[in-house]
């Protein structure tokens, strides 16, 4: 093997080593500890993943978008729909071209959770990067951004 496919190999290593500890650290427990300045409670991870996953898709959206979103089966993103329309955050109404399908869209509610702990995780990005030169962040966002989106191409769904 060459230096060059060792550092690459390296290289690799380290970033999975890094998105582990990503992982980890977005745990419902370690989130948690990220003490909304109102006093309010955070929202659990997965059910945040379903609302941001609507608010990006666009409303109003089907549960199936939701499992195509979340690259979870129908009936794992039915449950977790049914947790955020009992949280008050979404609601459910009959798809006007076919009854048999129910669309969902944020509520006020479910908006203002979804804005509050995208401000909460974004003071913490903030303080992570506070010390940082302007262009490192820039560059951090451009790479991380190119990455996800490399890896939503070339991963498995739900992966």
């Amino acid at each position: 093997m060459s230096k060059k496919a060792r550092e690459e190999d390296e290289a690799v290593a380290v970033v999975e080593r890094a998105m582990v500890a990503i992982r980890r650290s977005q745990t419902r427990r370690s989130l948690g500890r990220l003490a909304p300045p109102d006093g309010g409670r955070t929202i659990d991870p997965t059910l945040f993943g379903v609302l941001d996953a609507i608010e990006e898709r666009g409303e109003p959206c089907a549960v199936s978008d939701v499992a195509t979103a979340l690259g979870v089966d129908q009936p794992r993103a039915s449950r977790l729909v049914l947790r955020a329309v009992e949280e008050g955050w979404l609601a459910r109404r009959t798809d006007p071209s076919d009854a048999r399908r129910a669309l969902l869209a944020l509520t006020d509610h479910g908006r203002e959770q979804l804005d509050r702990t995208h401000r909460i995780r974004q003071e913490m990005f903030a303080r992570v990067m506070a010390d940082w030169p302007d262009a490192d962040r820039s560059e951090f966002a451009r790479l991380l951004t190119a990455f996800v989106t490399s890896y939503a191409e070339v991963a498995p769904s739900g992966d």
